[in-house]
């Protein structure tokens, strides 16, 4: 009878310590993937597209052009 309690006991202990466990993942690490399918002058062409077609204000233009400029 008493190995069976210390078989649910030491069960018990290693189900807490590995629920305790569980949540300590990452220390706020900030990891970022960035996969682009399109080329740069492809991201330009289309941008000066948008703009010429009205969708966009030279002010807004100019900002993501300098963005896609930027990123290389």
């Amino acid at each position: 009878m008493k190995t069976m309690g210390l078989k649910t006991l030491a069960t018990a202990a290693i189900i807490s310590v590995t629920l305790a466990l569980g949540g300590c993942g990452g220390g706020g690490a900030k990891t970022e993937v960035r996969a682009e399918t399109t080329t740069t002058g492809q991201q330009l062409l289309d941008l000066k597209k948008a703009y010429e077609a009205g969708a966009l204000t030279e002010k807004e233009y100019e900002s993501e052009r300098e963005k896609i400029l930027d990123r290389e």
